[in-house]
Parts: C-alpha cells; sequence; structure tokens
C-alpha cells in the first residue's frame, strides 16, 4: 500500500487517515455482542465509565471542524480523572461522543478504530503488529474471538500507525512503553502474549524472551462471560 503522506495540514492528514482506517473489525457487529453485559446495555467500547477516548490535538480540530459528534470528557469523579490524566501521553486529549445510538462511522476517532488493540512492539523496537489492552479482557467480546478479526482490518491498523508514527515518531515510545508494560504483567501472570502478526499469521510470544510460536485459530482463549458462555451448548450464546 502506497504512503499518502504529503505536506499538507495535519486536519487534512487525519480526514485521509479516516478514509484508509475504516473496515469493520470483524464481520458482525461486535457490540451487540458485549452490550448485554454491560450496565445499560451499552457497548464497553463506548461507555467512558469503561474507557475514555482519546484524540490527538490535531485530529481534535478535525473533528471540531467537521462533526458536532464529540465534545470534551466531562469528569465524573477525582480518581478516574487523575489516573487518566497521569496515563495520558503529551500531545492528545480526552474526548467524549454524545453516545453509541448517535455514532458517525465517519469521524470516529482513531482511539475508536483501534480498540482494543495497540501497536504492538519488542523490546529492540520492531513494531510486529497488534496485540489489546488486557484490561479488556473479560469485557470486550473481540479480545475472546480475535479469530473473528478481518484481515484487512489488521492491514489498515498497520498501514494507520505507520503513518502516525512518520507524523508523531514520539508515539513509537509510548507503545514501546506500553508493550514493556504487556511483557511484565504477563510475565508475572505467567501467560503468554498473543499478537496479531503483520506478516498475517498469529502468534503466542512469551513475555521472558519475546520468541514466536505460530498459533491456529482454535488456540485463542476466551475470558470472563465469553469463556462461560463458550462452555454452554447454545453455539448462537457465544
Amino acid at each position: 500500500m502506497v504512503s499518502f503522506i504529503r505536506p499538507m495540514s495535519k486536519h487534512h492528514f487525519f480526514r485521509d487517515l479516516y478514509s484508509h482506517f475504516s473496515s469493520p473489525i470483524t464481520a458482525l457487529d461486535c457490540g451487540e455482542k458485549c452490550a448485554p453485559y454491560n450496565q445499560g446495555g451499552i457497548p464497553f467500547c463506548c461507555d467512558t465509565r469503561h474507557s475514555v477516548p482519546t484524540a490527538y490535538e490535531d485530529e481534535w480540530g478535525y473533528l471540531q471542524e467537521n462533526t458536532d459528534l464529540w465534545h470534551l470528557w466531562q469528569i465524573r469523579n477525582s480518581h478516574q480523572y487523575h489516573r487518566l490524566v497521569n496515563q495520558l501521553p503529551s500531545g492528545q486529549t480526552l474526548i467524549e461522543c454524545k453516545g453509541y445510538q448517535y455514532c458517525q462511522r465517519d469521524f470516529r476517532s482513531v482511539a475508536c478504530r483501534a480498540f482494543p488493540f495497540f501497536p504492538y512492539f519488542t523490546s529492540g523496537g520492531s513494531f510486529l503488529g497488534l496485540s489489546y489492552y488486557w484490561e479488556y479482557e473479560d469485557r470486550c467480546w473481540v479480545i475472546s474471538n480475535l479469530a473473528a478479526v478481518k484481515s484487512h482490518y489488521r492491514t489498515e491498523f498497520i498501514f494507520t500507525f505507520e503513518q502516525l508514527f512518520n507524523i508523531y515518531p514520539e508515539e513509537i515510545e509510548n507503545f514501546m512503553h506500553q508493550s514493556k508494560r504487556m511483557r511484565s504483567y504477563f510475565q508475572h501472570q505467567q501467560r503468554a502474549i498473543i499478537v496479531l502478526h503483520r506478516n498475517g499469521n498469529n502468534y503466542k510470544l512469551s513475555p521472558k524472551n519475546e520468541r514466536l510460536r505460530k498459533m491456529a485459530d482454535y488456540q485463542f482463549p476466551k475470558h470472563g462471560n465469553y469463556l462461560l458462555s463458550s462452555l454452554m451448548p447454545f453455539p448462537d450464546e457465544r
């Protein structure tokens, strides 16, 4: 895929970036799968009680110019505020949409399109592919159904973040830190990290020595309610 990077305003950069990152994660609406498990029937990724989206400052400017879908995140409790602000990378802001019922897919933020995934980096700085925010294992249907992730989505994800790293090279360090945190956590848990590799294959990665072992779709684990429902004798309940 050819890069579209050229001299342009960063607002136009996000317009083009969005157009190249528009494929759904799976063939079905994953929000319909997780919503029954959340209060109010809201998909977890659209509920700021669970996850608050971020936007690059230039991205936020682009959204403000083109849609009324978003507003700055409204602080609900000081503990959550301080935790999120301490985690927020410089040059980004916390935002919130009007609600999943009003979603305008063309104006979803990069964070919305990428969730629950982030770019996984090795300790040596290689961008391997996609891994996920493990804090949402018990809630996100996609994390328990990684075999359903479309290959085209994977390709668009990788392309999108490569473009972002060209414009915001500091993001590489941010995601290297996130990947390091994941290795530390999974090593403590004595678990392998799952990587949806940029080469199209899927791997278990040892958090101790970073060795890769190719895995089949049936080896993807399930978590939380999705593990329990997978053990039921009714396939359509999964």
